[in-house]
Formats: structure tokens, sequence, C-alpha cells
């Protein structure tokens, strides 16, 4: 099942439950892919399924950088809000692995490759994002890749 569809399902469960912070999160959702869908990136009707996990790692992460702004600010009422919806996109993403398991696919990949300093940094995170799509941020990715190559 598509994630459009699936969202477009729970949309209706939420307005059904009259539960408004979920359904403010799945409309985000929703949002994010009208306009993927209409801003002539996406040549078919199907929305290919590594531009739908980028754009849910991107509202997660949207999420997350807001609420930490409203802690920084003394406004744990708004932050709440900010992490529920967080956690309710992330939800759809694939589950997502541990440190540990990104270390050791990380060290494989440096094997693999050759790769022996901090000049290869690029290659490796450039294979090591397409491995891991979804299933881990970006950031832990070069923390760690940075961590090993230096």
């Amino acid at each position: 099942m598509s994630l459009e569809i699936l969202i477009n399902s729970d949309i209706k469960t939420a307005m059904l439950a009259k539960d408004k912070k979920t359904l403010e999160a799945l409309r985000a959702v929703k949002a994010g892919l009208l306009l993927i869908k209409t801003g002539g990136d996406i040549h078919s009707e199907e929305i290919p399924e590594s531009v739908e996990m980028q754009l849910l790692q991107k509202l997660v992460k949207q999420r997350k950088e807001s609420a930490g702004i409203y802690i920084a600010q003394n406004r744990a009422d708004l932050a709440d809000d900010e992490l529920f919806q967080a956690e309710i996109i992330e939800k759809y993403l694939p589950k997502q692995i541990s440190e540990e398991e990104i270390k050791i696919l990380i060290q494989e990949l440096i094997h693999k490759n050759g790769a022996s300093s901090i000049k290869d940094m690029g290659r490796i995170m450039a294979l090591a994002s397409k491995e891991l799509a979804g299933k881990a941020d970006n950031k832990t990715i070069s923390l760690i890749v940075k961590e090993l190559l230096s």
C-alpha cells in the first residue's frame, strides 16, 4: 500500500476519533506528498518510496529542530506538540537501526572501498546514505563516518 493511501486512511480514522493532534501531523505529511506530486519533479502518478522516505525524514527533522528551539525558549507546551507530531510521523518510517549496526555497516563500506583518511568521507557518505536511506538519519551517519575515518 502506498504511503499516500495509508495517510488518507489514517486521516479518516483520526477525524472520526476527533484526534486533532494526530490529524495535524498526518495533514502535514499529506501536504508534503501533494507538493512533491505537483512540483513537477515526479513524472509518474506514483511517488517513489525513496522520495517518500526523504519527505518523512525531513518532516521529523523539522519537528525535532522546532522542539529544540521551543525548549530553549522555555515553551514546553509547544515543544511537546512538535515532539508528538514527530512521533506520529516516525511511525511511517522503516524501523531505525541502532548506532552499533550503523557502525558495523560503515566499517564494511570503508574496508570494501579502501578508504583510509578523512579525504574519503564524501565517497563513503554517499554510499552509506544510499545504503541506509530511511533507516538512519544523515547526521548520525556523518558523525560515525567522521569518527571512523579520523
